[in-house]
């Protein structure tokens, strides 16, 4: 079995020559569930970034991490947001306004801009949270206009389906909204999609950033 530094040694190597764009991935360890030593050999095996999925998990591991950009990817309640203002560097996982405009007034409170990228159904998935693709942009124009936060991209997860061709049509999708963004205004620099079983075929579409718990950590061990 390889060992956790082995596996993102190997990604890296995967990703040398960056996405089907030539552009550099960042590679972001999904660490639910994950003890803190294994994170920590992932941070100095040299991951871009570490993301939890839940407020509490990060509270109580947080500390005892080594220094590396700290990113949310999970569900977010609104009242669990005082866990994480002004220690998450992105929070991938803004799926509604509520939740937006609540991260919006806790950062003005705490002096700080928060980092987010909107999450997109493009799925049309009833389990899944986000914005449709239909009102991505009047959204986008809306947050970016906000005191408190910063809207750096995107982020969005692809169905669960074997059809490629159609998860290739949604990649491609949210790749041109990506682009698009980028052209209206800067600091347009993230579109988050792509984890352990779909990672390749998102990279090829177009993403810079992607998820991965299980191609670094290995399998979970939900027992324990």
């Amino acid at each position: 079995m390889n060992t956790i530094s082995e596996n993102i040694k190997r990604l890296q190597m995967e990703l040398e020559k960056g996405n089907g764009r030539g552009e550099k991935v960042s590679i972001i360890a999904a660490t639910k569930m994950q003890p803190p030593e294994a994170i920590n050999e992932a941070i100095l095996a040299g991951v871009d970034g570490i993301a939890e999925n839940k407020p509490q998990e990060f509270r109580d591991k947080n500390d005892l991490l080594l220094p590396c950009p700290r990113h949310f990817i999970g569900h977010l309640q609104t009242n669990k947001i005082k866990y994480l203002i002004g220690k998450i560097q992105l929070y991938h996982s803004c799926d509604r306004m509520e939740l937006i405009e609540m991260l919006a007034k806790q950062s003005l409170a705490k002096g700080v801009v928060s980092d987010i990228l909107l999450q997109i159904n493009i799925g049309e998935e009833a389990s899944k949270g986000g914005f449709s693709y239909e009102e991505a942009k009047v959204v986008f124009a809306e947050v970016e206009k906000m005191e408190g936060l910063r809207v750096r991209g995107f982020m969005a997860m692809l169905p669960n389906v074997e059809e490629e061709s159609y998860l290739r049509s949604l990649a491609q999708k949210m790749r041109q909204l990506f682009d698009w963004a980028k052209g209206e205004r800067e600091n347009i620099d993230y579109l988050s999609m792509g984890m352990s079983g779909d990672y390749a075929l998102c990279l090829e579409e177009g993403s810079n950033m992607i998820r991965v718990g299980s191609t670094i950590f290995g399998r979970r061990n939900y027992d324990q």
